[in-house]
Formats: structure tokens, sequence, C-alpha cells
């Protein structure tokens, strides 16, 4: 009897912190305690692993058997850490000949016969860990394909408590054969469906709209579409994705650590590249969409469209706590959740486009002979996008309806030509704010646009009168810089000149009231 010492990793959001699994098998009553703030999935692991260290061929000892695990201030959650108290608490016994190394990281849950069954949030859990210095790490087999994408670690899968015993010495029956479970029915492979992928090709017309989300993938900025029901809106955002560049080596990993811990990641196919696309219902609530839930607050919506877009269609039939808890993120990139059990932050760097009707029927367009509201439920309705989320929209553009028999009938460019543009524009911005600490024109902060990068003062007279005018407030004026900037960009010129200053107020629109 005696001491033993294993490692985990405690989740946070993506932050991820070395936890330090102690064992102490003493004399005394027989008990078995968990201490060091763990919630309730993780002091149930006392009960998982009594039952899967019996099913393996090792029974606990009758003695007081207390767990520790440090920084005992840090609260810890989840059913991820069964694999390291088993170990340690076996190492204490003295049934292991061969010790858990120092430097070697456990992560699974345990189910009552043995298995090591899989968990979410392996690959933001190996990132962490190998940040801190640790390079080995056993994981469930099922995570295996998901932990063999991070680099520079030495990572060997479990399919059952026994054969880890086995690895370090323990004196156990080999590990039974275990069927896997099934239905009782037989399985077919679905037949291979060629899927359709969006493209620009399929919009009819709507080159206004269109030069919109060019202009948008481009620089990164937010969009609003409004116009009648069945104008293309839900099509022209729904092909955003498929013209924005593939993803960089950091947001991929930022995204699929995302995927991972929400359970959406399919590590098969490796670190997810297409940029990701999150289109929540109008009924969707506050914590699906900015992320919560009971204790430490899981990802929603808009962390899994970070490096991506985040598309409300129908956007003033969210409800308004969900449009006014977008304001942070739309400026910060991230978004930080304060919940009982503590604070977390995910990265929420993302495109917003929203769609909406000019009123409730939808029917206000042209003349609007044919819309039923009133004057009042106009109002009331376009009211729900309040002006400080507006305000942080960069372009509002009007989608009217397609006339068929002329030239807006007209199939426009395919994505990959407008493709190859964008990604010619998003070049010339990375070397122009290389070194700075980011990329796109969104990005800049205002400071610095309205000095290093701000056009001549004859160029931007139209923009200093629009907001002596009181027509743009100063995030507006920001805003509209960076979108002359990406038109400037786009037709590969050296600095915005008036007239992409031009083009910027109007892709920025007016008020909709």
């Amino acid at each position: 009897m005696g001491h033993a010492r294993t490692l985990s990793v405690s989740l946070s959001g993506l932050d991820g912190l070395l936890v330090e699994v102690e064992a102490d098998v003493s004399a005394g009553l027989p008990a078995f305690s968990v201490v060091g703030l763990p919630d309730s999935s993780t002091l149930q692991a006392r009960e998982r692993v009594r039952a899967a260290s019996a099913r393996s061929g090792i029974r606990l000892a009758a003695r007081r058997i207390t767990v520790n695990m440090t920084p005992a201030w840090r609260p810890k959650h989840g059913s991820g850490f069964d694999l390291a108290i088993a170990m340690a608490v076996l190492d204490a016994q003295g049934d292991l000949l061969v010790h858990v190394p120092a430097d070697l990281v456990l992560l699974g849950e345990l189910g009552l016969d043995g298995r090591v069954r899989p968990i979410p949030g392996i690959l933001p859990a190996l990132l962490a860990a190998r940040a801190q210095g640790i390079t080995r790490a056993v994981v469930p087999e099922e995570n295996l394909p998901e932990a063999q994408l991070v680099d520079g670690m030495d990572v060997t899968g479990a399919g059952d408590l026994t054969a880890l015993l086995h690895r370090h010495g323990a004196d156990v029956p080999p590990s039974p054969v275990r069927q896997p479970s099934h239905s009782g029915e037989v399985e077919t492979a679905p037949v291979p469906v060629a899927a359709h992928r969006p493209d620009f090709a399929d919009v009819l017309g709507q080159a206004t709209a269109r030069r919109a989300a060019e202009v948008a993938a481009a620089g990164a900025h937010h969009l609003l579409l409004m116009g009648p029901p069945g104008a293309g809106k839900t099509m022209i955002a729904s092909r955003l994705p498929s013209i924005l560049p593939p993803l960089g080596t950091k947001d991929s990993q930022a995204v699929s650590a995302i995927h991972s811990l929400a359970g959406r990641f399919d590590a098969r196919g490796g670190l997810l590249r297409t940029p990701p696309f999150e289109n929540p219902h109008h009924t969707a609530s506050t914590a699906a969409v900015v992320g919560g839930g009971a204790g430490l607050a899981r990802p929603g919506a808009i962390s899994r469209a970070h490096a991506g877009v985040l598309f409300l269609d129908e956007a003033p039939e969210f409800p308004s706590r969900v449009l006014e808890a977008l304001r942070e993120p739309l400026e910060t990139g991230d978004i930080t959740l304060h919940r009982t059990r503590g604070v977390t932050r995910y990265p929420a760097r993302f495109q917003l486009v929203l769609a909406a009707n000019p009123c409730p029927c939808g029917k206000a367009w042209g003349k609007g002979d044919q819309c039923s509201c009133t004057p009042q439920q106009r109002r009331r309705y376009l009211a729900r996008l309040s002006g400080p989320v507006l305000d942080r929209v960069d372009m509002r553009v009007t989608v009217g309806p397609v006339d068929l028999h002329g030239e807006a009938g007209i199939p426009g460019e395919p994505s990959a030509v407008m493709a190859r543009r964008v990604a010619a524009a998003r070049e010339r911005q990375r070397r122009r704010f290389e070194g700075r600490g980011w990329e796109l024109n969104a990005q800049v902060p205002g400071p610095l646009l309205r000095r290093e990068f701000a056009p001549e003062r004859r160029e931007r007279r139209l923009l200093d009168h629009a907001v002596a005018q009181g027509r743009l407030t100063l995030r507006g004026h920001d805003r509209v810089l960076r979108l002359a900037w990406t038109l400037a960009d786009l037709d590969e010129a050296e600095r915005p000149a008036a007239e992409h200053i031009g083009q910027a107020l109007t892709l920025r629109g007016g008020e909709l009231r």
C-alpha cells in the first residue's frame, strides 16, 4: 500500500490544464474518496473504477483510498479522468510492476465491464498537453484517429483497462473477447449518391447581392440581405463558403477542436479545412446560439462558426436576447461565458450574414400594393434588428425579385471564378498586414485604420460628409473604410480611391426604418 501519481487534462473551453491525479492507499476503514473540486460525473468515477478493476482481474483493496486532483482549486468536470484515476489507484496498491510514467497523459472513460470508452474534446486536450511539454498519451481506441492529428505526440490507444494493465506488468487474465453491440439487423452500406455542391452559378441575376457576397468573402465582412421571400437571400448566403479559401493550420486546429468539444468531429477525414457554415433556426435559444449549459458552458453556434459563416435566416424572428448577445463577439472575435462553475472563453470570429423580409408578410416591396401590414407593424418588425447590432453589420443590400425572361435571369459566374478573385484579394491583405497580428481588412483596428491606412483627404470627402451629417457613426466610418480597402484589393489597386469609398457607402446602405 502506498502512493502513486498519473496525469490527465482538464478543459475549460479550449484552454487545457494538466491535472495531477494522486492516489493514496492507507490503513483504515474501507472508503474511496475523490477530492479536488470534482463535479458529479467525475465523482462517479469511484463506482466505475471499482467495477472496471474487478472485471479486469484486480479488486480494489479494502483500505482507505483517497484520490486528490491537483490543482485542487480548479473545478474538474467530465468522465475523462476515469483512466487516470484507475491507474493511479492500482499503482498505489502495488499491482503494477511498471509504474505509470510521470510524463504520460491518460484520457478516457471506463465502462463497468472495463472498456475504455471515447470522450469528447480529445483534440483540444492533447493540444493543451503538447503546449505544456507533454509528448506521450493514452486515449480510447475510438479516439485514436483524432489524437493522431496532433503532431509531436506519441499516442497509443486502449480498448480496455486489461490491455493497459498488461503494458504495466499487472498479473491479470487476458482481455476477454467483446462482441460489438448491434440492433440485430444487418447494416448495409448506403449507395453513394453524387451530392450537389452549392455554387453561385445556380443564382440567377442578383448582381449587387453577388458582388456584396464576394466583397464579404474577400475581407471577412458582415452582410445583411433584405428582400421579399423567394428572391434568393438564403441561396446566396448558403453559397458564401464556396468562395472562401481553405482554413489555415491555426484556424483548422481551432475549428476542429471546437467541433471535437461539441462531439461533432469526425477525425477520419483529418482536420477540418472547409470554413464552417452554421444556420441555427430562429427558435433557437440564447444558449444554443451563444453557448451555455449547466456548470461550464458548452460551445454554441457562434463558436462552431469560428473562421466561417454564421447565417441567421429570418433574422427579425430571432429573440432579441440572441441578437443582442452577438455584439461582443462581433467586436472582439470571441465570447466569454460566466457560469456557476467558472468562466469559459471560446473563439467566435465569424462572418455574420443576416436575411430579413421587408415586413411580416414579406410583400412590402416596390409599391407594396399587396402588403397587408400596417406602418406600425413594419416599424415594429424592423425594429427587432436594433441599431447597435445593425451598426456592426458592414453591408446592407437589397435583394429584389428576379425577372427570368430578362437579363437579370442569366446565370452568373461560378464559385470557382469568384473564389480565385477572393483568394488574390486575401493574399494582398496578408502581404500588407504581415507581422502585424492580423490578416484581413475586417480585423484592422480603428485607430490604425484612420491614421496609417487612411485614404487621402480629397478621396474621402464623401465619407467625412456622411459622418458630419450624422448618417454614419464612428464605427460605421471605420467599417466603410475597411470595405473600401477590400474593394481596392479586388480591383488590385494600391489604395482606396474616391470610387471605392463611394461603392462602400452604397453597400453600407442607410437606415432600415
